[in-house]
């Protein structure tokens, strides 16, 4: 008889702590203090609002939104996709990303979150029912309210449409998809304070007024050069005495104010010879032998523009040691390749047809290169060392017109063979002992 009792004092302990453990698996996560894999919160970093869960790792809201979780019930309204990814602004997309901008961009995601649990049958419906505000987990939202209301039997949430009503349901909360992103006034704010901040903070300071040492009045501001108008100067008035190019102070449009980057345009004429072929020594020269890409830019940032001449790789390696050894011989060659004018193959071909020969200034003061028609193209220079028109427009940007030639050209003084100088004879008396021959 014990025996029995005791048999069944046995069953019934065992039946009450399989009801205890059945009871505390079925209690909600928020009953523990901590969420579980059945939370809302879960289902959002693995649902399909990927842009949303980004942001709100980004934001750092995670433990935010635990504790949020484990103290009641909440409504998440998450926008698609689309809305966060090329709907959004990329300047106001730029601004919530700024390390910075953290606090802007907390607030921003928690105004997209009622605690209170909200679901499709809960939402106001009928014409005359006025709109249901409820406040959000953002605290900096200044007291601004989320009003629900439906309109045309449509949910509409503040300004965003709901497209998919409780597309996630789960014990602690719902997620309702919205079709446009919800922007608090408080961020809104700050995103206009932080841009017109920006805009006043970029204006470019002015030098200060400049004072005339001979009269000890302040000098007048030359007058403005409109962007794209002609050098107020020649491209001569810009060189420097000596080999080397300089332009003037801000003689054109370019100026302290950039309107052309001729570095940039220098940079990307030289890297078209090199992908051309055929022209690796001309490159050679301008970018490493010489300073002259530096100074060539420097011209073109200035508002000048310029025709170059380029050897090919043929003409050049005709070029002997004792042409290149003195000082400044280099530079010599090129400029004489550089002409002070816009031309493209066209334009020279149609002078020469028009006029026969054709002389064009070069940066080789005082000294002219001169062109004619030969065979259907155009022909530089004259005798042996004339060059022919090869490569027409390897290069031309309306700024920088690259033409390929075949050869290497000289000035006429130089090319000239030079004349023997008469031998002056002395004729003096013979001194004792001296011979004379």
């Amino acid at each position: 008889m014990d025996s029995q009792i005791y048999g069944a004092s046995n069953l019934l302990s065992l039946a009450f702590l399989a009801l205890l453990s059945i009871t505390a698996s079925a209690l909600p996560a928020n009953s523990a203090g901590q969420i579980n894999s059945n939370s809302v919160l879960v289902a959002l970093l693995d649902s399909h609002y990927t842009e949303l869960s980004e942001l709100v790792e980004k934001a750092l809201l995670l433990q935010t939104l635990e504790d949020a979780v484990t103290s009641h019930n909440i409504s998440i309204f998450a926008p698609r996709n689309e809305a966060l990814e090329r709907d959004l602004d990329p300047e106001f997309k730029r601004f919530l990303l700024e390390p910075r901008n953290l606090k802007s961009l907390q607030n921003l995601l928690l105004f997209h979150m009622i605690p209170t649990r909200i679901q499709s049958n809960h939402w106001p419906v009928g014409p005359r029912k006025k709109p249901v505000l409820h406040s959000s987990l953002c605290r900096d939202a200044a007291g601004e309210l989320i009003p629900l209301h439906e309109k045309n039997g449509q949910k509409i949430v503040g300004t965003a449409r709901v497209i998919k009503s409780d597309d996630i349901v789960r014990p602690d909360g719902v997620i309702h998809g919205i079709e446009r992103l919800l922007i608090p006034k408080s961020v809104e704010h700050e995103f206009n304070s932080r841009r017109s901040l920006r805009e006043t903070s970029a204006v470019i300071p002015e030098g200060a007024p400049e004072v005339d040492p001979r009269t000890h009045r302040l000098k007048k501001p030359a007058p403005p050069v409109p962007a794209g108008a002609p050098p107020v100067l020649s491209v001569y008035d810009a060189l420097a005495p000596g080999p080397s190019l300089a332009p003037a102070p801000a003689p054109g449009p370019g100026g302290p104010h950039h309107h052309f980057d001729g570095e940039s345009q220098v940079k990307d004429f030289i890297q078209t010879l090199l992908h051309y072929g055929g022209y690796n020594e001309m490159a050679d020269i301008l970018v490493n032998l010489t300073s002259l890409a530096t100074e060539m830019g420097r011209l073109v940032s200035e508002g000048y523009v310029l025709t170059v001449l380029a050897p090919n790789d043929e003409a050049m390696a005709k070029l002997t040691t004792d042409q290149l050894s003195e000082p400044g011989a280099p530079e010599q060659i090129m400029y004489y390749h550089l002409i002070p004018e816009y031309q493209t193959e066209e334009s020279m071909y149609n002078s020469v047809r028009r006029f026969g020969k054709v002389k064009y200034d070069t940066l080789r003061l005082p000294h002219k290169v001169v062109a004619e028609e030969a065979d259907g193209s155009v022909k530089f220079g004259h005798g042996e060392t004339s060059a022919y028109l090869f490569d027409p427009d390897i290069y031309t940007d309306g700024r920088i017109s690259v033409q390929g030639i075949d050869g290497v050209l000289f000035p006429a003084a130089e090319t000239a063979a030079p004349k023997s100088a008469p031998v002056a004879k002395v004729v003096s008396k013979p001194r004792r002992g001296m011979f004379v021959y």
